[in-house]
């Protein structure tokens, strides 16, 4: 379970930083930011923080929902960035997942000391230092908080592109290659937000041309 205790070990203001979206092969790429002002969190979130893929979905919405409670209590602040697929098509994932974190960074409303990354890879441009940690999001309290604010705003954000695309089941899928999704580009193509730069995608529509 996450902790504080890498947060401790550095001086003023840390964010965790964590990422949702690297893999799917449609819609952006989501980071999130978390600064933990206040470590006297609401119980909610000091016992069901961890890392998002290890929750369920039901979880997360009430853990996402609660740290925007506690935002407003002035406890924590949350920035959340996103990077769009052409983003993704232009400069690769790795460099839009860091777009999408220095993004997310920069809707703080204060700029962090230290930023604790999950990942072992160093997101460049950033005005703060950077410390990597593998597995993050099961060791920080910070980082954990980011992935969940990170993973569920993506969700939501993928269930109202299914409205606009509605044969590929981004609503259940969150844009991964599905037996669904694939089904809906073998009968409709590929849309303005897949992910051209990948190769499934590159296959179909190789196939259709």
């Amino acid at each position: 379970m996450p902790d504080f205790e890498i947060e401790n070990k550095y001086s003023g203001m840390v964010a965790g930083i964590d990422e949702a979206g690297r893999g799917p092969w449609a819609g952006p790429v989501v980071a999130g930011a978390v600064v933990i002002v206040d470590k006297n969190l609401s119980k909610i979130l000091l016992e069901g923080l961890d890392d998002s893929k290890k929750l369920s979905a039901k979880k997360r919405e009430m853990l996402y929902n609660e740290l925007f409670l506690e935002q407003e209590k002035g406890k924590l602040y949350i920035g959340i960035g996103e990077a769009s697929c052409q983003e993704i098509d232009k400069l690769n994932i790795l460099q839009a997942t860091f777009l999408a974190m220095k993004r997310a960074t920069e809707k703080l409303p204060m700029c962090p000391d230290m930023a604790l990354v999950d990942g072992n890879r160093t997101p460049n441009d950033f005005k703060c230092q950077v410390k990597t940690i593998v597995k993050g999001d099961a060791k920080s309290m910070s980082v954990a908080a980011a992935s969940i604010a990170a993973k569920v705003y993506r969700d939501r954000l993928m269930k109202e592109m299914a409205k606009k695309y509605p044969y590929y089941g981004f609503e259940k899928n969150a844009g991964y290659g599905t037996a669904m999704h694939i089904d809906g580009l073998k009968k409709y193509g590929v849309t303005p937000e897949h992910r051209k730069s990948y190769k499934p995608i590159q296959e179909f529509m190789k196939n259709k041309s």
